[in-house]
Order: C-alpha cells, then structure tokens, then sequence
C-alpha cells in the first residue's frame, strides 16, 4: 500500500469517529497484528538495504500519528461523555423549587395557645383534671341542685358505674381548690361533652375556663380581666356587653356578648360571675374570708368567629382542604 495513500486514509477515518466501538475498530485496523501499518512493518525486509532506514522512518512516523490520533480522539470521546452526563443531570436554576408540604397545628390548637398564653402572661397556672368525672365533683360541688337538667340523661353521658363524662372544666376548679388552697389563679383547657349536636354544637368540644381565688375579689375585678382579654383576642375597638344570666356556681352571673363587625349583631362569647359561697364552701374554704370570680368560654365559639368558619362541624371532620386554608 502507498504510504501517502495510507496516511490521507488514516487522516480520514479519525475525523469520523463519534464512539468508543469505532475507536476500537480504527485501533484493530491500523496498529492490531494485522493492521495496515504492522503489515507495511514486515515489508522491511524485502527492501534493499539503502532503502530500509527512509522506510522505517516513515512507517515510524505514520505510527506516532496514529498513537496521537488515538489519543486525541479518546480524549475527545471521554469529554463528550461527561457533557453528555452533565447535560442530562443539569439542575435548571430557573425553576421555582419543589415544595413539600408541611403539618400545621389545627385551628383549635392554635386557638387555645393563644387563649392560654394569654392568660399565663397574666400569672394564672394551667390545670388539667379527669375527662371522666363523678357526679359529685361535675355536679354537687358546683351547688348545682338534683333537679337541674343538666343532670338529665338527653344532656350527660352517664357510664353503668354511675361516674359521667364530664359536661365542663369547673369540676378541675374544685380539685385545684382542694389541692392548692387559696390564694390561687388558674385556667382549665380540656374536652367536654353533651348530648347535643347540630350545626353550632357537638358532643364533644373544647373549653377553657377561669377562676381567680383571693380576698376581697368582687366584679370589678372580673369585668376588667374580661375587657383586657377581649381586646387582646378581638381588638381594642370591639363593642362589648354583660348580661345578668344564672349559673348555679356563680351569683351574680353574667353572660358575655360582643357585637359582630360585620352583622352588627350581638355575639354570645362566655358566661362568667362572682363564684358562688357554697361552692367554696364545698372546697374546703371559709367564703367569709375569701371570694373569686370565675370565666367558662367554648374554644370552638372562639375559633369559630376568629376563623369566620359558619358551621362549626367543620372543624371536626379532617378535611385537609378546610383545614390548610
């Protein structure tokens, strides 16, 4: 084979080489044993010998071409592959991020946080007590009398042993009286539960109430207690009134209302009073030395205007779209 003719080959078929299957190939084909430049190298023999030191030089630098050809071209594979591979993996920076959702505290968790971190600002201790109660601490120590319907079957869930599941979170006001003795200032959050349901009311909800503890207490001291955390929780602007009302463990009582901003009407709230002697009588303390005030007020009634959630079931049903607004 011509030299110049293998060469201009050889410079042709390392322009088209697009894999490393075709740079394999081209190694075979002109340095393998039988490659067309091993071939060329067995035919020194056959030359005379003046020939043989031109011939040997040329097919020593048709070699080295060949090697650098191979070399270049390996190079040139292994950096289009890793463009290739960094084209396929390249992060667009553009793109807005992936968002992964997160767990959020429920309406009425995040309510009664900020009812209760209110009330701890203002020095009250947190109370917890039993959601199953007797009859006597739910009912007797309240002064609330045998006749009373709330102590009817239609609105109390009674257990076969006679003990109830317990229809409001004073029963814990008496056994923080019991165990603490006065002076004393507490909030009671926790679950209740009625007979009732309907599109304001459930059979289990939430409430949260209060009760201060001390000498010399009287309604001045409730009302401004009420007032400050109404403006706290509605606003310094909010339009507020006092009710007289009835509550067995309260004299005088009274129901707390607020006038919708929007509807301007009057919105029940809360019910609240001086807390009644016999109750703390029943507790174990002398009501000629000291006397309190109390505060009850339903978390779910809270939420509800806070959130402006029209049926109030609908905190209870789990519905993730209602509840990620």
């Amino acid at each position: 084979m011509d030299l110049d003719a293998l060469k201009a080959d050889l410079e042709k078929d390392f322009l088209e080489i697009n894999s490393q299957e075709v740079l394999n190939i081209l190694k075979v084909k002109y340095l393998g044993k039988k490659g067309h430049i091993s071939e060329l190298s067995k035919n020194i023999k056959n030359l005379s010998k003046k020939d043989r030191p031109e011939f040997g030089k040329t097919i020593g630098e048709l070699r080295k071409l060949c090697e650098e050809k191979i070399f270049a071209a390996q190079e040139q594979i292994e950096v289009n592959s890793i463009n290739e591979s960094l084209e396929k993996e390249r992060i667009d920076i553009t793109l807005p991020g992936s968002y992964k959702s997160q767990g959020k505290l429920h309406p009425l968790t995040v309510t009664t946080l900020k009812i209760t971190d209110f009330f701890s600002a203002q020095g009250y201790l947190i109370e917890d007590g039993p959601e199953i109660e007797s009859a006597y601490y739910n009912f007797d120590a309240l002064n609330i009398p045998l006749d009373h319907p709330a102590r009817d079957m239609h609105d109390t869930f009674y257990l076969d042993n006679g003990d109830l599941l317990r229809t409001h979170t004073s029963p814990v006001q008496i056994r923080a009286i019991e165990k603490r003795g006065a002076p004393l200032k507490i909030i009671c959050p926790g679950k209740v539960y009625r007979s009732d349901a309907d599109k304001t009311h459930t059979p289990m909800f939430h409430q949260i109430e209060g009760l201060v503890i001390s000498e010399n207490v009287n309604f001045g001291h409730l009302k401004n207690e009420i007032m400050t955390f109404i403006d706290f929780l509605f606003g310094p602007d909010t339009k507020v009134r006092f009710r007289p009302s009835y509550f067995p463990f309260t004299e005088p009582s009274a129901e707390v209302d607020i006038m919708d901003k929007k509807t301007k009407q009057w919105l029940e709230i809360m019910g609240c009073g001086l807390v009644h002697p016999n109750v703390i009588d029943m507790a174990g303390l002398d009501p000629n030395q000291f006397s309190g005030f109390a505060f009850g007020m339903g978390i779910e009634r809270m939420a509800k205007l806070l959130y402006e959630i029209e049926d109030m079931r609908s905190l209870f049903t789990n519905d993730i779209k209602f509840l990620s607004q």
